[in-house]
């Protein structure tokens, strides 16, 4: 192949994501794409909690309530959401089954509203919360465990078949 077509951009290998590069990118985006669907819950009154009581602990001011709170809140949640992948990495990416996801949403639905409920003043104790509000929260917990579940538990397995393949051509 004469050199010019061995530059062509076309012709360029493709460096490839790591598993735990495609982890963190998996985390972050499920913990946008949640959340933000959390929030748009909370505008059509499906739930009474809003993504911005993560930062009800730490910032004062009114500035949080503000679409500024909740994109910052959102991406907070994001870059929290990495640890959550991480940790669902080293735990259960061997799982294959979708009630891996789901019992891992459930486990994180129960985290937060019921070990961390104390450090969030703004929200209401689970006893106190609406049945929708609890349903609404518990089904994106679900989605959200079984995006991250699925995906880091679908990437494993395409690793490990490319890896099989490889060493038996």
């Amino acid at each position: 192949m004469p050199e010019e077509q061995q530059n062509l951009e076309q012709n360029q290998r493709e460096d490839k994501m790591s598993f735990i590069g495609k982890t963190i990118v998996t985390g972050f985006i499920a913990g946008v794409f949640w959340s933000s669907i959390g929030q748009i819950c909370y505008g059509l009154n499906l739930t009474e909690v809003s993504t911005n009581m993560i930062l009800e602990p730490w910032a004062v001011g009114a500035w949080k309530n503000s679409w500024l709170g909740i994109v910052i809140s959102i991406l907070l949640i994001g870059f929290l959401s990495i640890g959550v992948a991480l940790l669902y990495y080293v735990f259960l990416k061997k799982i294959k089954s979708m009630w891996a996801g789901i019992g891992y949403g459930v486990a994180l639905f129960f985290l937060v509203f019921l070990i961390l409920n104390p450090i969030f003043p703004e929200v209401e104790p689970l006893r106190k919360l609406e049945k929708n509000s609890i349903i609404t929260l518990v089904c994106l917990y679900i989605l959200y465990g079984v995006f991250i579940g699925y995906s880091i538990s679908y990437e494993e397995n395409e690793f490990h078949s490319k890896e099989n393949s490889q060493t038996t051509s």
